[in-house]
């Protein structure tokens, strides 16, 4: 059973405050990582499924997902230092949307929801077929 949330990262201090940030959810097959940025872009704080004590298969869970968002709501709204944010979802991981949701009950307003997730435009040319 994975740890809730690590004091490591509850404890941390952050040294400036912020009102406006940037959140990225970054899910990929394998991990959710999702970072707190000014709006500088200078990061605040972060945290990722592996951080909060999930390895392996179930890193890459919804619910995974949703701790980690959890663990950087914990630690942002506890100290009172971000009210709204713009949200930046990148990746096709299946703990995106599950992240979101966790962050826009946590009370913090969100103004804008971007999914800037690359997409090819045709892309590399695919390699000859296969003769046996």
């Amino acid at each position: 059973m994975p740890r809730r949330a690590t004091r490591r990262f509850l404890s941390r201090k952050i040294k400036h405050r912020i009102l406006k940030g940037v959140i990225y959810i970054r899910s990929s097959f394998r991990n959710t990582i999702i970072t707190v940025t000014d709006t500088q872009g200078q990061t605040v704080f972060w945290s990722s499924a592996g951080a909060c004590g999930f390895k392996g298969t179930k890193r890459r869970s919804p619910f995974a997902a949703q701790i980690a968002a959890e663990n950087v709501v914990d630690a942002l709204v506890n100290q009172g230092l971000l009210k709204e944010a713009k949200v930046m979802l990148t990746g096709a991981g299946p703990g995106k949307e599950t992240a979101l949701r966790t962050i826009s009950q946590s009370g913090i307003e969100i103004n804008d929801i971007y999914d800037v997730t690359p997409v090819s435009h045709n892309g590399c040319r695919s390699p000859k077929r296969r003769r046996v």
